[in-house]
């Protein structure tokens, strides 16, 4: 592989997707409302991501591993995923996901849409069913940054040649350890603090920011 010439990270549910994820999985539990509800608070910076996600996996103990086909099956990408990532890989880039979402659900869609690494939760399972519980250590804000930071190192890629694009407050210490932080699709505390906004939910609104 050529050294690449960028690093982009995009954060997954509502930026290269267009779902939250965990609140489709949550539908399958009957529990989509009041997951939802809480994503919600998460997001805008209300509550801590951490403690917040562990609540909102407890709400999805019993479902059915079989649910994730219907659950995948409900999974749409943001409207120019496919063409951005095409972009990035056409200037000589690489394209990259960190999510506190989870992997039963990106490692189905990431790949077909072009993304070369990714990184989310996993859920925790028992005789084929969720525990509710996260499997392993979380993916919250420091573990963004952290893997923004050590993807740039082995790549090569110098911090100010990354861009980390978001829409959510735990990707605002990944957005600030980027070259350039861009909220996308964002919460009003996220488009406060980054150093674009990009109003139109349309990933190929950002091909003209990539070097």
């Amino acid at each position: 592989m050529p050294q690449p010439r960028f690093l982009v990270v995009l954060d997954a549910d509502s930026t290269l997707l267009r779902n939250e994820v965990i609140e489709l999985i949550a539908d399958e539990a009957g529990r989509g409302a009041e997951v939802a509800a809480a994503t919600e608070a998460a997001m805008r910076g209300e509550v801590d991501f951490a403690t917040s996600l562990r609540t909102r996996v407890a709400a999805l103990e019993g479902v059915p591993l079989e649910a994730f086909e219907r659950v995948r099956a409900r999974v749409e990408p943001t409207p120019g995923a496919a063409e951005f990532l095409a972009g990035v890989h056409a200037r000589g880039g690489v394209a990259g996901v960190v999510s506190g979402g989870f992997h039963e659900v990106l490692d189905h869609v990431a790949p077909p849409l072009g993304v070369d690494r990714w990184r989310a939760n996993r859920l925790q399972v028992a005789d084929g069913r969720l525990t509710g519980v996260v499997d392993g250590p979380i993916v919250d804000a420091a573990t963004k940054a952290a893997t923004l930071e050590e993807w740039s190192a082995q790549l090569g890629v110098p911090p100010t040649r990354t861009i980390a694009v978001g829409d959510g407050a735990n990707d605002l210490v990944m957005m600030r350890a980027a070259g350039l932080g861009v909220a996308f699709n964002a919460k009003p505390t996220v488009r406060a603090q980054a150093n674009i906004v990009v109003g139109p939910v349309d990933l190929r609104q950002l091909l003209p920011l990539l070097p």
